[in-house]
């Protein structure tokens, strides 16, 4: 949580709406990456070496460098140096630093920072979910229909289509937040009922995986198998706030038309 703070008091927070042309790019396909990424995940990786000694698996260092993902099947840390930099880079919340620790290809711990509100999720496999130090169990929002944050964003045309017509009208669809940091304490703290997630990479997932399923939630992949850090990266993701809602939508994603 130190580490996370610092980061954010002395490098995330002083670029926000504070940013240039120049300290914003894109990594193709409308993905930005901003200065403050690349100083946050500096500052991180030097930050955790003196923690544990291991590989540093980042969203930027392997868009530099891909041959790093070949870490995440040992033990590793793994960092979204800053999550939501859609948000971040146009000014707007919201935002926060993942940062997972794994072995053999699975996440033994988890820790999810709003840089924004000082909100603190941390979880260790078999020893529950914490918000600011209090140990929670998920609840989901108790509306009929649930609500869910569908994220439409990677699938292709023809799944896109299926899902809008079969799975949307089954729910009250909100807004997805463009940020794992925040999506995931949404599914535990009463917000959202259930997500689908698409594209399921490390940085974005290891930590709030985890974290939902010691609350007490469910994500998982939609054919029921564990989330893995080396896994598929298109593989798909069902997050929920609680094992039933969980069950009822992996039921209607199997039954969409092949």
């Amino acid at each position: 949580m130190a580490l996370m703070r610092e980061v954010t008091d002395r490098v995330i927070l002083p670029r926000y709406r504070n940013l240039g042309a120049q300290d914003i790019e894109d990594k193709g396909g409308n993905d930005p990456v901003t200065i403050a990424d690349r100083e946050s995940e500096a500052m991180l990786r030097e930050g955790l070496a003196r923690l544990a000694d291991l590989p540093v698996v980042g969203e930027e260092g392997v868009h530099a460098n891909p041959t790093q993902r070949r870490h995440l099947s040992g033990d590793c840390w793994i960092v979204d140096p800053i999550d939501g930099t859609r948000n971040f880079a146009s000014g707007q919340p919201p935002f926060g630093i993942l940062i997972a620790r794994a072995e053999g290809g699975v996440a033994r711990s988890g820790w999810i920072f709003d840089c924004l509100t000082g909100r603190f999720c941390a979880a260790h496999e078999g020893h529950g979910a914490f918000v600011d130090g209090e140990r929670i169990a998920a609840r989901g929002t108790g509306e009929k229909p649930p609500v869910a944050a569908i994220s439409l964003i990677f699938m292709d045309e023809a799944k896109r289509a299926a899902t809008i017509e079969h799975i949307c009208p089954h729910y009250r669809l909100t807004d997805i937040p463009y940020c794992a940091a925040e999506q995931y304490p949404r599914l535990a703290l009463s917000t959202n009922d259930v997500s689908i997630f698409e594209r399921t990479l490390a940085w974005d997932h290891a930590a709030g995986v985890l974290w939902l399923n010691e609350a007490g939630g469910r994500a998982a992949r939609p054919d029921g198998s564990p989330y893995r850090v080396d896994g598929d990266e298109y593989g798909g993701l069902i997050g929920a706030a609680s094992p039933d809602l969980w069950d009822d939508l992996a039921a209607r994603l199997a039954a969409l038309p092949a």
